[in-house]
């Protein structure tokens, strides 16, 4: 989609736009330890050198993202939806393109700010005060924190004895307590069990309807179904399809069945 066709997009769209990526390309260099490919009896076909490639993880992607709108962002492994995402909230540099936001775009999870040395009571605060909170705005929060999380019995704790499923309801609690104007949510939902994995769609979609935008990168075709209006589906860094969500992930599961 070129600027002139993102111009007559958002014109004929009845709400505001809140996030634009235009023609966006985003590159990195990783670290190829050279690899070998052999044919059966063991004959050596190619070999991979060794040393720095670049990786052109997107490829000229384009979209415009509207106020309430929850967005599925699907695909399969290295498709390039979380180094999409990535970029949008500027951990990622694009080599070339732009992305324009009402506000920065959040992305669910604090990782960074959590320490596994800490209880999780104290990773509360410290999650809080990194979303940008003041500690007066944080403390009347923690009780609701760790119910919705469901950690009541563990929050006094040390992370470091979390299990990954915890540990990820506890950053999906902590991201979800405020309202977010953008926020990307990248395979939360994949955790915790059915009744919990029901609490966190609902939540998101409170943030959505309270003129918030989501991103929401997943696997989980009923999750994006049941939390999503729009999908869009990236292939090799490039859109193949942006639209409706049962119409996308129709076109996405019949194409998983005819490539298998």
């Amino acid at each position: 989609m070129d600027a002139t066709k993102l111009s007559a997009d958002i014109e004929q769209h009845h709400k505001p736009p809140v996030v634009i990526v235009e023609d966006l390309h985003v590159k990195y260099k990783v670290y190829a330890t050279g690899k070998r490919m052999r044919q059966r009896g063991g004959k050596i076909l190619n070999t991979a050198p060794r040393g720095i490639r670049t990786v052109h993880a997107v490829r000229g992607v384009s979209f415009v993202a509207y106020e309430n709108e929850s967005i599925g962002v699907i695909g399969a492994n290295g498709a390039g939806k979380s180094t999409l995402m990535r970029s949008m909230t500027g951990l990622l540099t694009p080599a070339s393109g732009k992305v324009y936001a009402r506000s920065r775009p959040n992305m669910l999870g604090v990782g960074a700010s959590l320490m596994p040395e800490l209880s999780g009571e104290r990773n509360i605060i410290l999650g809080g005060l990194a979303m940008g909170l003041t500690r007066k705005q944080v403390d009347p929060l923690v009780d609701q924190i760790i119910e919705f999380a469901e950690l009541q019995d563990f929050i006094t704790y040390p992370m470091r004895t979390y299990s990954s499923g915890m540990t990820a309801r506890l950053k999906f609690a902590i991201a979800a307590v405020r309202q977010h104007e953008i926020l990307i949510v990248d395979e939360a939902l994949s955790v915790g069990d059915k009744r919990f994995r029901a609490r966190s769609e609902e939540r998101i979609r409170e943030i959505r309807d309270n003129a918030g935008t989501i991103f929401l990168v997943s696997h989980s075709m009923r999750s994006i179904r049941e939390t999503c209006d729009r999908v869009i589906w990236l292939d090799k860094g490039k859109i193949v399809m942006d639209g409706p969500s049962e119409e996308v992930v129709a076109a996405y599961e019949e194409n998983k069945e005819s490539n298998k």
